[in-house]
């Protein structure tokens, strides 16, 4: 009876310490995502990151951010209703790997359609997918190259 208590007690303290990591955990994890964080922040858009999902996120990296001159962040950042526009024109509400990606248009979180293509890499409206891709329990992550700007 002792072991079986015992097992019990080793079997609860370790489920205890087993935590899942949302979009928004692996991509705090990487550390290269600075800016987007404080953008999503300021959006509002920490709970679609932490949802159920799936979710693929085309996350832009702070080398992304740099290339925007400091005048079109700072608009952004000031405008946490433009900034959820363009946050959410990185997020397709599944699941898409590197693997699974294919030529043609997906649906963004924010209404309007994102072209992938498969030509020299993986690209989105252009913008290339650098790197490996970065799961989470509730879906993926692709670094972009640029911030997605969606047509007015």
């Amino acid at each position: 009876m002792k072991k079986i208590l015992a097992l019990t007690a080793l079997a609860m303290s370790l489920s205890s310490v087993v935590y899942a990591d949302t979009l928004l955990q692996t991509a705090q994890q990487d550390g290269s995502f600075k800016t987007f964080l404080k953008a999503v922040k300021v959006a509002g858009l920490e709970s679609t990151l932490n949802g159920d999902g799936p979710i693929t996120l085309f996350a832009p990296d702070d080398a992304a951010f740099a290339k925007l001159s400091k005048a079109k962040l700072n608009a952004l950042l000031a405008n946490p209703t433009e900034l959820k526009k363009v946050l959410s024109y990185h997020i397709y509400p599944g699941k898409i790997t590197q693997a699974d990606v294919s030529a043609g248009q997906i649906k963004s979180l924010e209404g309007a359609n994102l072209k992938l293509s498969v030509t020299e890499g993986v690209k989105v409206n252009n913008v290339a997918v650098e790197g490996n891709e970065l799961n989470a329990d509730n879906g993926v992550i692709h670094t972009v190259s640029a911030v997605l700007i969606p047509k007015s």
